[in-house]
């Protein structure tokens, strides 16, 4: 079965994901990983740069220039969802957790507020279809 390493945050990142992002490269690494993960691959949960880091121009190295803030973000979701960081299973079972836990009951704003693409996670989120 295939395995994905994931930040906790990208959980509500991808739930809301509309096409915009730093760059097209971004962009398109984006939509292949709402691919990926919509065949509910296995994820390994990482307090460190991932997949989708891999085309950030916030990079730099395996850490992201805004570390601090996005650990921060992580260590939130991890703590939200009862999870640790190292934590492997189905992203569909993550995503339900992030849904239950954080998204649906409002919470999204006080993990990741101050993310530069807040504003455009108010919509409807892909994830709430999902049960904890």
């Amino acid at each position: 079965m295939e395995e994905i390493t994931l930040r906790p945050h990208h959980g509500m990142c991808l739930a809301y994901y509309q096409g915009y992002g730093y760059s097209e490269r971004f962009n398109q690494r984006m939509q292949e990983m709402l691919e990926a993960v919509g065949r509910n691959p296995v994820v390994k949960l990482q307090v460190a740069a991932d997949c989708i880091c891999a085309e950030c121009p916030s990079r730099q190295g395996e850490r992201c220039e805004t570390e601090a803030k996005v650990a921060g973000y992580d260590r939130q979701v991890l703590s939200a969802c009862g999870l640790e960081e190292g934590a492997t299973l189905p992203f569909l079972t993550f995503a339900a957790q992030v849904q239950g836990a954080i998204l649906s009951p409002g919470k999204r704003e006080a993990v990741c507020g101050s993310c530069q693409w807040s504003s455009l996670c108010n919509g409807k989120s892909r994830w709430e279809h999902l049960e904890p």
